[in-house]
């Protein structure tokens, strides 16, 4: 699932290095609209459901923290 969950990441955002980066929100590296498309296509793609209560940035810090929300909500 991290294969599909990198590939959604670098189609929507292409100039972040979700490989290295953990501090993708603290850091300002991506923006409101960024989550957005990233939720829409794990959405489409994975087909799990993210909340709104879910859009924290404890969830989005890093490529580990993103995936983990993924297999919590698709389980």
């Amino acid at each position: 699932m991290k294969e599909q969950l990198m590939q959604i990441l670098t189609e929507c955002c292409p100039d972040i290095d979700f490989e290295t980066e953990v501090a993708l929100i603290d850091d300002g590296i991506l923006e409101s609209l960024d989550i957005v498309m990233i939720v829409s296509e794990i959405k489409d793609v994975l087909d799990v459901e993210i909340t709104v209560d879910d859009l924290v940035p404890e969830n989005f810090n890093s490529v580990d923290q993103i995936l983990a929300l993924v297999e919590a909500r698709k389980s």
